[in-house]
């Protein structure tokens, strides 16, 4: 495990905070020891495989879920102490399972309207002309403007992961969360998304910025922390079930450019790796 471990700091200095969490599901324990601190105005990214527990981790971090024991601290406040209705505004989250939530019919510019109040599908609510406009201004900023007036269920893959992102702008939250932003994209569209990650990776803003994937390829400019999710190996296992796998936890955090080595990709993914950079982009190889 990495020794990459400072004092802790006052939650008030955190944009996000994980001490010793640990989270269960119908008894099986998908992730454990889990700390991580992220600052405000700091830009990160959650790597990983597969079935790690990223997206369950991603879950606390955004109050979607509570950890089974340990703290979460979110924007100076603790889970458990707070009602997270009242703390989720100032927490912009684009992931696949939102994309689920909206109704079919849903015009892409009420998806991105109605984060001001947090729901998703615009019934009777009433919103402001500086509201409607930020939101156009949002679709406009990425690309996506000429959605207007279309239907959630019309868009493309990539147009849905930018629709998404003008959403968790909304609200110009202190955390942005962005799970697996380009999963299911093709080429064309993977770049689109990138290009607009790009620009959110290198803004200049106290924003926190929390970036979850599993392709080196798709970590944007700017985002220059990293935490490496893996299986523990050295404990025992504590499902009581010994054919479930080890929990995730976190291996390594701290510069992206530490973290992301033949020795680390390797040790992660049980597979002789290499690791380069190619015009401002992450890429592995297998040395087999």
């Amino acid at each position: 495990m990495s020794n990459n471990t400072n004092a802790w700091r006052d939650p008030s200095d955190t944009a996000v905070a994980l001490h010793d969490v640990e989270f269960r599901r119908r008894g099986r324990v998908i992730l454990s020891d889990v700390n991580l601190e992220i600052l405000p105005g700091e830009r990160w990214v959650i790597f990983g495989p597969n079935g790690i527990g990223k997206s369950t981790m991603i879950s606390m971090m955004s109050s979607r879920l509570f950890p089974s024991a340990g703290k979460v601290d979110i924007l100076g406040h603790r889970m458990g102490t707070i009602d997270v209705f009242s703390l989720r505004p100032q927490i912009g989250l684009a992931s696949r399972e939102l994309a689920k939530m909206f109704p079919a019919e849903e015009d892409p510019l009420d998806a991105v309207v109605t984060a001001a109040t947090g729901v998703t599908g615009r019934w009777r609510d009433e919103y402001t002309a500086q509201q409607t406009t930020k939101a156009r201004g949002l679709l406009e900023r990425f690309g996506v403007g000429y959605l207007e007036g279309k239907h959630m269920w019309r868009l493309s893959e990539g147009e849905v992961s930018r629709v998404l992102i003008a959403r968790a702008l909304m609200n110009d939250p202190k955390l942005l969360i962005l799970d697996e932003p380009t999963t299911g994209l093709d080429l064309g569209a993977r770049e689109q998304v990138i290009s607009t990650l790009n620009e959110i990776g290198t803004e200049d803003s106290e924003r926190a910025v929390v970036l979850v994937t599993h392709r080196l390829e798709e970590i944007p400019k700017g985002f220059d922390h990293l935490a490496l999710i893996g299986r523990m190996s050295d404990r025992p296992n504590p499902n009581p079930n010994p054919t479930d796998p080890q929990p995730g936890t976190v291996l390594f955090k701290g510069a992206i450019d530490q973290g992301l080595t033949d020795a680390w990709l390797t040790r992660l993914f049980d597979l002789p790796l290499s690791v380069r950079q190619e015009q401002g982009r992450w890429i592995a190889f297998s040395k087999n």
